[in-house]
């Protein structure tokens, strides 16, 4: 199914359409100021273990980050944060960020495994960042990629809905995605330390 929700005051009837899906264990492709993503709610390992198939991953050896809402709901997630820390993710979220951050117990412990890390991202979305705040979970984030060896990321909500509509249960039409990822910033150290520089400028 293809929805289409505008980015400015996304309509809520159409999110929580949505937010249903996920709570009975769907999949959804959504826009995020980066590329378009895949998600489910993190809660449900059903979900979280098909996508893993899908991209032909192991969950807790893969890299999957989250979708919160804000810096308040990042905390549920992590382990107290520096203060220093703490200022320097409020200074770039939401944005096109990832942040390795130490994972707190509600982390599910699929996600975990040995790693003791989780990657948080709260995008500057409005349609991502309200269907968070309405199912009341982080979603999952992992890119929609292209097979084409030159194009990375499809960015065409349509095209992406011929490809994956018979896979995913919704596909949110959000308007054209990106192509440059997130840029994924390691906080677990003292020092942070971008580890792939993506669309976001990180500022120490």
């Amino acid at each position: 199914m293809l929805v289409k929700i505008y980015e400015e005051n996304p309509n809520p009837r159409e999110i929580g359409r949505v937010v249903e899906v996920l709570r009975n264990g769907g999949i959804i492709i959504y826009p995020t100021d980066t590329v378009y993503g895949i998600g489910c709610d993190i809660t449900n390992s059903k979900a979280v273990e098909k996508i893993a198939r899908y991209k032909n991953i192991q969950v807790e050896k893969s890299n999957l980050s989250f979708i919160c809402s804000d810096l308040s709901h990042i905390s549920d997630y992590t382990r107290p944060i520096p203060n220093h820390t703490f200022k320097l993710i409020k200074r770039h979220l939401p944005g096109p960020f990832t942040f390795i951050l130490n994972a707190s117990n509600n982390v599910p412990k699929y996600f975990k495994g040995k790693k003791k890390t989780v990657g948080i991202r709260v995008p500057d979305s409005e349609i991502s960042r309200e269907i968070v705040r309405q199912l009341g979970n982080p979603i999952l984030s992992t890119s929609v990629h292209d097979e084409d060896e030159i194009i990375e990321y499809t960015t065409d909500p349509e095209l992406i809905h011929e490809k994956f509509g018979d896979w995913v249960d919704i596909v949110i039409d959000g308007g054209y995605g990106g192509n440059v990822p997130s840029t994924v910033v390691d906080c677990t150290d003292h020092d942070p330390e971008v580890v792939r520089q993506g669309k976001g400028e990180f500022i120490d």
